[in-house]
């Protein structure tokens, strides 16, 4: 409080002028015309835009097809709809695992040594005592 009572006090004071450090390029202004017509981004892969919403819904995905209907839908739920058997096998395709416990072992974590343990309880003063 008493900081600001004395810059105020400085800036009062006749005959000194405070000069701020930013330069301001001028006033703003609004371009005379804009265009606001839709146009597809400069990166898309197509460079065109889809004819209406629902044509790009068809298409789009999100974790998986969006207009996709389950086999759910029409059995009365996903849950008790049909018996788990008839929902296929549950073992992973071929080249991809489940747990990383079933992958070859140089894939697997690595077990955690004492001293490693240590170093990192003790935010690694214990690697130099």
């Amino acid at each position: 409080m008493n900081a600001t009572r004395i810059l105020r006090q400085v800036a009062a004071a006749p005959g000194q002028h405070r000069t701020p450090l930013i330069k301001f390029l001028g006033k703003r202004s609004t371009p005379e015309s804009m265009d606001h017509a839709p146009h597809a981004h400069p990166a898309s892969p197509t460079h065109d835009l889809p004819d209406s919403f629902a044509s790009y819904r068809q298409k789009a995905q999100q974790h998986g097809p969006l207009n996709h209907r389950s086999q759910f839908s029409t059995s009365g739920g996903a849950i008790g709809g049909q018996p788990g058997s008839s929902l296929g096998p549950i073992e992973p395709p071929q080249g991809q695992y489940f747990d990383r416990d079933d992958l070859p072992t140089r894939f697997r974590r690595t077990i955690w040594t004492q001293a490693e343990i240590d170093a990192i309880d003790s935010g690694g003063a214990s690697m130099f005592a």
